[in-house]
């Protein structure tokens, strides 16, 4: 009789529209670049299945944003957010701890939580989604690496039915910047200074030009691409600051330039990884990358290389990619989880080197360094003088066939103390 006289059942209009869940609520912590461009996102764009109810801040005074809705409830109480029907926590302060806390009790208490820590992922990811599986909530990091680029996303619904074998990338905004800068001709110094004018590098800049920031987006990476969990500590990263316009010079003349790369090899069940700058071959998409651009190539036993690029660094790049795991989330998608074993690092890359010399020239010095690197069985691939340096300050350049970091650092150890030499020889890998 319904169909009859028009009329449906209850049960008939739940079979023909979708259920209507009610928002997500979702707490920021922290108001900085990046939550502050969320809660922008989240307020102007107002996507569907997300309502933001909360923001805690250590200083509300000075932190509440007028173009905020009333509705949202600031604190200085992390507990009672956490305690509070919140769905999801949205972890942006950065850092160990108390960020690591937070995050915990979340998971615990059954919230999701979606952050962009790298710190925090790359140190204790396993054990915080072991938290999240056990407490039925989910933890979604997809900013954590290369901002607003989609890597981990790519990598989780993409690229899971590959074997990936290798990794290369550009994970760092700040020293590309500051690299793609001195390819043009300028100095270290005045262009980290600029790198801090614009809000690309911090006060103290160590983690990015240290290498610790590639580093521990390398490891994320790495569990899931190469599967494999390595502790972060067991990559030793090199600094950018002993490069100098001169060796952009001189790689210029070897058809290279020179940016801050991280890879990582897993091949016949040897891992191998490194964080520092290198020289990159112009033809080489990892060369066409400037300013705070990321670009990162997997290299797939099945699929071969995918390359993933854009702006990996600033607020609102990195919001775009939170405020993607949080409508995931709200449409109830599930991250693909490939299993990762425990590892350690069993290898070394076995590559050509760049090795700048600062001399005070006098004869037999291209001897001498000839008998150290035959020392470790280390065959020179290349000499390069530049005209126009004073002999009492001479750069000069060789490259040396493939060999391993630690035979050639034992063969720069037999030229210690000698008096030519100005400063320590710089030694960087060639990427071919």
């Amino acid at each position: 009789m319904s169909e009859l006289n028009g009329s449906v059942s209850p049960q008939q209009l739940s079979a023909q529209a979708p259920l209507m869940r009610r928002p997500l609520r979702i707490a920021l912590f922290g108001f900085g670049t990046v939550a502050s461009s969320v809660a922008r996102i989240l307020v102007e764009s107002r996507p569907e299945g997300l309502e933001l109810t909360h923001v805690y801040v250590r200083s509300v005074a000075r932190r509440r944003a007028d173009w905020v809705p009333s509705s949202v409830t600031w604190s200085e109480d992390a507990d009672a957010v956490l305690a509070s029907d919140v769905d999801v926590v949205v972890e942006l302060a950065g850092g160990l701890d108390p960020a690591g806390d937070w995050v915990r009790k979340a998971l615990c208490a059954g919230k999701s939580v979606v952050t962009a820590n790298k710190k925090l992922i790359s140190v204790h990811g396993v054990e915080l989604e072991r938290l999240a599986a056990a407490g039925g909530g989910d933890l979604k990091y997809g900013a954590a690496v290369a901002g607003g680029i989609p890597v981990i996303p790519g990598l989780e619904q993409g690229l899971a039915g590959d074997r990936i074998e290798r990794i290369e990338g550009i994970l760092n905004g700040t020293c590309n910047f500051i690299l793609s800068k001195m390819q043009e001709g300028a100095e270290y110094a005045p262009v980290l200074a600029e790198a801090q004018a614009k809000g690309f590098a911090e006060a103290d800049p160590t983690e990015d030009v240290g290498g610790f920031d590639a580093r521990a987006k390398l490891t994320i990476l790495m569990r899931l691409a190469l599967r494999v969990e390595v502790d972060p500590e067991e990559i030793a990263p090199l600094p950018i600051t002993s490069i100098a316009a001169v060796d952009f010079s001189y790689a210029r003349d070897l058809g290279c330039t020179i940016r801050q790369i991280a890879r990582a090899d897993h091949a016949e069940g040897k891992i191998a990884a490194s964080v520092g700058p290198m020289l990159v071959d112009l033809h080489s998409p990892l060369a066409w990358s400037r300013g705070t651009e990321n670009m990162v190539v997997f290299s797939g036993h099945y699929g071969g290389d995918v390359v993933f690029s854009g702006h990996g660094a600033g607020g609102h790049p990195t919001a775009v990619a939170v405020v993607s795991d949080l409508l995931a989330l709200a449409h109830g998608s599930r991250r693909v989880k490939v299993p990762a074993a425990p590892s350690q690092l069993s290898a070394e890359f076995e590559v050509p080197h760049y090795i700048r010399f600062m001399v005070n020239d006098k004869p037999g010095i291209i001897a001498d360094i000839t008998v150290a690197l035959a020392s470790e069985g280390i065959n020179i691939r290349a000499i390069v003088q530049k005209p126009g340096f004073p002999p009492h300050a001479l750069p000069f350049v060789m490259t040396v066939e493939p060999c391993t970091s630690p035979a050639l650092k034992r063969a720069m150890e037999c030229l210690r103390g000698k008096d030519y030499l100005l400063e320590e020889p710089l030694d960087l890998q060639m990427l071919e």
